[in-house]
């Protein structure tokens, strides 16, 4: 699809260039965003903006915000960074795109709502995974009653990376990826995911965290999020202070109810989320390792498969799918949509419908998270606070 032009005057800076950041490079450039500016520790940043190429490379975040050629800054690094990042860049009067978590506490990310709400600029939080065509359509299919009334939701996010004790990356540890790991890492996408179907924010959790690999082995050398661990290496062993796996029970504004499992240690599941909705008239279903196809299911009569871009499928996703059906859109695909309608609301100066996850909406992730670490640890139920 061409690039629409208001978008193509858009400039864009990546701060980071790990697994993510490169990611968010490819689909900019698919929408036709000016990469203008790298940023990333001072003895790697060259080297990737050259590989990448991008041509401005910087070693200090703060350069490439005091940039004129830069409009919207992408902000990739490790979660530590993610708050001092946002509100320097708020400050430098740029648009940010953050990745989630917004912030490690709700105490900085309702600092950030607030500076983003004082700047009026446009705010995002990458959870891309709203912009899977499923899951817009279930979006359209709850709103518009096709599911009836919502009894409950059941899902799972389920991967396999951190399955060995020798599996190691920087998102182990607390002071860097935060207190929670796997469902703060993956489960805060599920949830968003089924809040932004629903259309009801999670109000109240019980959750069970649990560490099967009690300690690990970090390698003596930094590693790359999904990187394989080798016979090389040489390791030192550390405890594990962050879940491994965990089950949460939710309540939503609705008064739907929802199971959600999460796993880093699933071993054959790459990727997989998996999202069942259960209404009053139907249920539907999606997994993610089939992007293609949404399930609904029958009382009373047979059960039916839709394929993406088809009449059954539905009309939810217009405006966000670019391929024929057949013609397979999936996880790459969700940062090109999810950016097309960031950018399209940068360059409409707000007139857009804001589909993607904003501020505030990053800020209520982090205060379930807070709830759910609560939760475990009192063994209760326990309520989300409300917004600051």
């Amino acid at each position: 699809m061409a690039a629409t032009p208001s978008l193509s005057k858009l400039r864009a800076g990546v701060i980071g260039t790990g697994f993510i950041g490169p990611v968010h490079i490819e689909a900019l450039r698919r929408l036709g965003v000016q990469l203008k500016a790298l940023c990333d520790v001072p003895d790697r940043v060259r080297s990737a903006a050259d590989r990448l190429g991008v041509p401005q490379a910087f070693g200090d975040y703060r350069e490439l915000l005091r940039s004129p050629d830069v409009d919207v800054v992408h902000i990739t690094a490790p979660n530590r960074f993610h708050a001092e990042m946002s509100l320097a860049a708020l400050k430098a009067g740029k648009h940010v795109v953050c990745e989630k978590p917004l912030a490690m506490n709700t105490r900085e990310t309702a600092a950030v709502v607030k500076a983003a709400r004082r700047a009026g600029a446009v705010f995002a939080v990458n959870y891309n995974v709203r912009f899977y065509p499923a899951v817009l359509q279930l979006r359209r299919a709850v709103a518009s009653g096709e599911l009836g009334e919502i009894i409950h939701v059941n899902g799972s996010y389920f991967q396999d990376w951190l399955f060995k004790d020798t599996d190691y990356n920087w998102r182990l540890l607390p002071a860097e990826g935060g207190k929670l790991r796997a469902v703060a890492d993956i489960g805060t996408h599920w949830m968003d995911t089924v809040s932004f179907i629903l259309g009801a924010k999670i109000t109240t959790v019980f959750a069970d965290l649990r560490t099967f690999h009690q300690t690990r082995k970090r390698p003596l050398g930094e590693v790359e999020t999904f990187a394989k661990s080798s016979s090389k290496v040489k390791y030192a062993s550390y405890k594990v202070a962050t879940e491994d796996f965990a089950s949460v029970l939710l309540e939503f504004a609705n008064n739907a109810r929802g199971n959600l499992a999460v796993s880093q240690v699933a071993a054959g599941r790459k990727n997989c989320i998996r999202i069942e909705i259960y209404g009053s008239k139907k249920s539907a279903w999606w997994c993610s390792e089939e992007p293609e196809t949404l399930h609904f299911g029958q009382r009373d009569g047979a059960n039916e498969v839709a394929v993406r871009a088809t009449p059954a499928f539905g009309d939810g996703a217009a405006g966000f799918m670019d391929y024929p059906p057949g013609h397979v859109e999936g996880f790459p695909d969700t940062f090109k949509m999810n950016f097309r309608n960031i950018y399209a609301t940068v360059a409409s100066g707000g007139e857009s419908e804001p589909l993607f996850a904003t501020v505030e909406d990053g800020h209520r992730e982090v205060a379930v998270c807070e709830a759910i670490m609560r939760s475990s640890q009192r063994q209760k139920w326990t309520l989300v606070e409300p917004f600051r």
